[in-house]
């Protein structure tokens, strides 16, 4: 329904295909990273890098941290070219950077091909802040924030669409012998054809940016005034005083002016805090569902954990779609933001008990838990990105969500990194301790989410968020 009402908006205003082509465009640049998941425990142990079963999730944190710690030094340049140039040449290059980048690191033959690769790509997709200011801009002030929870819906797709493609599509010569063979590329790269169809899914988004509108300056300052009127919901009066101030005037974006926004800053601090949390908690989820048993894992297949995230992330596109839309009209986003972060600390701490489970019992209550999970980390992503881009005008929006992804970033380069070490460290460490090596893991997990809730209950100075 929500995204129905968005579609109608832009139609009003002649950007008919808008909506569709965002979606598209928010699921290009988020398919690579879900799309890793599933087979990516695989793909380090074919590198042979690793020299014990052990040391597997040491080498691949490193890999899932890559791509995020490159996207950390070049998202405000990328905010700075979308708010000079436009967001959709910063699109357009990000997109092309997806089709390169993504099919040679599923050409990979070695550990540190398959680094280089990620960091490229990371370093030239600068989509996401751009797409986030493009989202606020596309519709008028009451489809707002609908805009952007279209953003996470169309990126739950992503969640939906990238584990089917990377737990179906990988290692094909071995699921698949009678339609390939060890002989051909797919068998020779078994981790190729994923990236391929994912790079054939952005060329397409590519062509469709052909009927994207560019959005930079197409409001005018009753558009602004009209965001300022929105921001009521989120901000200050003294906030709401600045920005009267600045109505009717366009001028050049101060880096430093937004790093002095209260209400911008806490909304980027939650963002990165819980960003980390999620990451990471993806990175040790995919490890410890396909380790052995002997580890306290699951021993499941890269389709069984393909199966999971893609129930998971049709539940977050239904929930984007249809409940998110009444959460966000009656209750508070930092309440959204407490109760979500709440729940997901005593869910969490529910899974290492899981491994005791074996059959459809396991398979059940895995997935119902999973599904829970990612349904809160998309509810605080949704309110944390409404809570940014209402704390600046639209001329500041390339920029302050290019520092947003750039503190974002390096909190997801932490999140798999570290992760992957505390996730080895732990299959090293089964029994022993105070507590099994997997109960301290998913802890010091959950310690993250802790720290994040207590600062959703901070007073920055000047900054009063609701």
């Amino acid at each position: 329904m929500a995204a129905r009402e968005v579609e109608e908006e832009v139609k009003h205003d002649g950007r008919a295909e808008s909506a569709e082509t965002l979606s598209s465009l928010e699921r290009t640049q988020t398919l690579p990273i879900q799309s890793l998941f599933p087979y990516l425990y695989f793909m380090i142990r074919d590198l042979k890098v690793a020299k014990q079963e052990q040391d597997i999730g040491f080498y691949a944190g490193f890999v899932g941290a890559t791509y995020f710690l490159a996207r950390t030094f070049s998202s405000v340049p990328w905010g700075m070219f979308a708010d000079k140039y436009g967001r959709k040449p910063c699109i357009v290059i990000s997109i092309l950077s997806v089709i390169i980048f993504n099919t040679l690191f599923g050409l990979s033959t070695t550990y540190w091909m398959a680094i280089v690769t990620r960091g490229l790509l990371g370093l030239l997709c600068g989509i996401l802040g751009p797409i986030k200011a493009y989202a606020s801009e596309v519709c008028r002030k009451e489809h707002q924030a609908l805009g952007i929870s279209l953003v996470t819906s169309s990126r739950a797709m992503a969640f939906v669409i990238g584990p089917a493609i990377g737990g179906f599509l990988s290692q094909p010569a071995k699921k698949y012998p009678n339609i390939f063979t060890e002989e051909s590329i797919f068998g020779k790269f078994p981790y190729f054809l994923p990236c391929f169809a994912i790079s054939v899914l952005a060329a397409v988004a590519c062509v469709a940016c052909i009927w994207l509108p560019e959005t930079l300056h197409m409001h005018h300052d009753d558009n602004v005034q009209d965001t300022n009127e929105m921001e009521t919901q989120v901000v200050d009066s003294s906030i709401e005083d600045r920005k009267a101030k600045e109505h009717g005037s366009r001028r050049v974006v101060s880096t430093k002016g937004l790093l002095k926004n209260s209400h911008l800053m806490l909304a980027i601090t939650l963002y990165s805090v819980f960003s980390l949390y999620d990451t990471a908690y993806h990175e040790i989820f995919s490890l410890w569902a396909v380790s052995s048993r002997k580890y306290r894992g699951l021993s499941f297949t890269s389709q069984d954990v393909g199966i999971v995230l893609v129930i998971s992330g049709l539940g977050i596109f239904v929930n984007q779609v249809v409940f998110y839309p009444l959460l966000a009209k009656y209750v508070r986003l930092m309440k959204q933001i407490q109760f979500a972060a709440v729940v997901s600390i005593f869910l969490l701490a529910a899974y290492p008990y899981m491994a005791n489970l074996y059959g459809m019992d396991l398979k059940i209550v895995i997935n119902i838990a999973s599904l829970l999970k990612n349904i809160f980390a998309a509810t605080i992503t949704t309110a944390c990105n409404i809570l940014q881009n209402t704390a600046v005008t639209q001329e500041q929006r390339g920029v302050a969500n290019g520092i947003s992804v750039t503190l974002m970033s390096l909190f997801k380069a932490v999140g798999p990194a570290v992760a992957g070490i505390l996730f080895s460290w732990a299959q090293k460490n089964v029994t022993g301790l105070f507590l099994p090596g997997d109960q301290i893991l998913f802890l010091l997990l959950n310690v993250v989410s802790v720290i994040g809730l207590l600062l959703s209950f901070m007073r920055f100075s000047g900054c009063r968020v609701k």
